[in-house]
């Protein structure tokens, strides 16, 4: 039996993970039961047919052979980059250059705003900095945010016209001054689902316009387990090779011990 094991310093004090006891904070993609967001219908997961081949087994075809039809910033856990925002094309399979990477977990209560600001409402559910800077010093390459309440309604909800929390723009700042390369979380958008399409969180984090961060990604709709406890972690971020601003990912974290 191989015996998986990896070995990393963060903040000067040495960690192991058994990467044979990974937790998989992905959603599946699925055609039956899947989160939605941007008001898209659910994928469809469909057999080709023709005239002269059947892609279903069950219909008496040789194989399975389906198409799939999905977006993926509206149908569950996806990796994207700054080409979510730019007129220029950049690819998130090119911005990912490396697949490991320090984490800390983090558990919120997302506060209500109490006052309108801009283009954010009273009553909003934000994530502020206050509650960032009381739990997360910034020393991790990356940042996995779990909301509360955490039900498993997150991975078959449908998003789409009900203001989710998000990001308050101040919170985004501090993150982004932290030198962070990966941002994870389990809502559908670090921003206001309606913001006029500014985009201020997403801009803040790829300083976009000007001095754009082609390397860093954030990862939305992830689905973190309560099993998990909020620490520090090895995260492994894969995305499936897209040419695409965006492209369905599974992330998944590993426990660690001191060694």
């Amino acid at each position: 039996m191989i015996d998986l094991k990896a070995s990393f310093k963060h903040e000067g004090v040495s960690y192991e993970a058994n990467l044979k006891d990974p937790i998989d904070i992905s959603i599946e993609l699925s055609s039956e039961k899947n989160p939605q967001a941007w008001y898209v219908d659910l994928p469809e997961i469909t057999p080709v047919m023709t005239e002269q081949f059947t892609g279903s087994v069950a219909l008496g075809g040789a194989v399975n052979f389906r198409n799939v039809f999905f977006n993926p910033h509206g149908h569950g856990t996806h990796t994207e980059c700054v080409g979510h925002i730019s007129e220029e094309v950049h690819s998130v399979n090119d911005s990912l250059k490396t697949f490991f990477a320090s984490a800390s977990l983090i558990t919120i209560n997302p506060d209500t705003l109490k006052e309108n600001d801009r283009w954010m409402e009273k009553g909003d559910l934000v994530i502020t900095k206050d509650q960032l800077e009381s739990m997360w010093d910034g020393s991790s390459e990356a940042l996995i945010i779990r909301t509360t309440p955490n039900t498993l309604e997150k991975k078959t909800k449908n998003y789409s016209d009900t203001n989710p929390p998000y990001i308050h723009p101040d919170a985004m700042e501090y993150i982004a001054s932290t030198g962070i390369k990966h941002l994870l979380l389990d809502l559908p958008s670090v921003d206001r689902e309606s913001d006029e399409g500014k985009l201020i969180a997403h801009r803040i984090f790829w300083d976009f316009p000007s001095n754009t961060n082609l390397e860093r990604t954030i990862t939305e709709m992830i689905f973190v387990n309560d099993q998990a406890v909020d620490g520090l972690y090895l995260l492994e971020l894969q995305v499936a090779p897209f040419k695409n601003d965006a492209s369905p990912s599974r992330p998944v974290i590993y426990r660690l011990k001191v060694k």
